[in-house]
């Protein structure tokens, strides 16, 4: 698991998230999910709002579905899902701290989505093909835990300045910009950008996921979202959007800003978007 430490203890968190179909698509295959847990339960977060750590964690999750007909909207809806009926049991291992006993939750739960996509993919004919992205984010005091299958993304934006992708684009394209081959703007151009190598479900037999932890302090913000959303606006635009909104801007909430910029500038896909500002 690759991990960076702070020392500074965050209290509380604010998020809103927001998802559109765009503007060529008819059904939205993406899902998204804001849930603050414990070891008994589980409370579904509305699209926007803040609180503390007081009683429990938080999660915050992107899937991005794929297949024939509606089969891709109910992958990535089966995902978030599972999401929350195996969160509560991953609580008490992070009750002394981040060590290797949450990454191995999270692979587990990453592979348990994975082998009952791959089911319904054998057993429904409505089903075959059925695939999914998810990138979730783990909220605790001080940190932020992440796992990442697919093409969508987690972003750091420290409150230091900045924007850094943490996640890896799961792409041949997305190896070539990660190792300076391209840029930004031939990657988000390149005729292969959306060809993924791994899914969860999508008849791929064994998805490891990527597992990896940041140190957060208040001022911190994380943003998870679908590649719909990067298809309209670069990694600058985004950072601007975020840290730099104008009075008018400003009271809407940041996840709705985005998206809305991403499909009025391409709006070929669906589009989603999950801001988290740790305070």
């Amino acid at each position: 698991m690759e991990t960076e430490s702070k020392k500074e203890v965050a209290m509380g968190v604010r998020w809103s998230g927001f998802s559109n179909s765009g503007r060529v698509r008819k059904n939205n295959e993406d899902a998204f999910l804001g849930v603050q847990f414990n070891l008994h339960e589980v409370h579904y977060l509305g699209k926007f709002g803040e609180s503390t750590f007081e009683t429990g964690d938080f999660a915050f999750a992107v899937s991005d579905g794929m297949g024939g007909e509606r089969a891709g909207e109910f992958a990535s809806r089966i995902v978030v899902d599972r999401v929350v009926r195996l969160l509560p049991k991953s609580f008490q291992l992070a009750a002394t701290g981040i060590d290797l006993g949450v990454a191995d939750f999270l692979t587990e739960l990453f592979e348990q989505i994975h082998k009952a996509l791959l089911y319904l993919g054998d057993t429904d004919e409505d089903c075959a093909g059925m695939g999914a992205t998810l990138s979730l984010g783990w909220v605790r005091p001080g940190w932020f835990v992440f796992g990442h299958v697919g093409d969508s993304r987690v972003y750091y934006l420290p409150k230091t300045g900045g924007i850094r992708q943490l996640s890896h684009d799961d792409t041949h394209v997305g190896w070539l910009l990660r190792n300076g081959q391209i840029t930004e703007h031939l990657a988000r151009t390149h005729p292969r950008r959306n060809v993924l190598q791994k899914a969860l479900g999508a008849g791929h037999i064994y998805v490891e996921p990527q597992i990896g932890s940041v140190g957060c302090v208040a001022g911190d913000v994380f943003l998870i979202c679908s590649d719909g959303l990067t298809d309209g606006l670069y990694d600058e635009r985004l950072l601007q959007v975020v840290r730099e909104p104008g009075f008018t801007e400003s009271q809407i909430p940041v996840a709705q800003r985005l998206v809305e910029l991403s499909v009025k500038d391409a709006g070929r896909d669906n589009t989603t978007a999950l801001v988290v500002e740790i305070l």
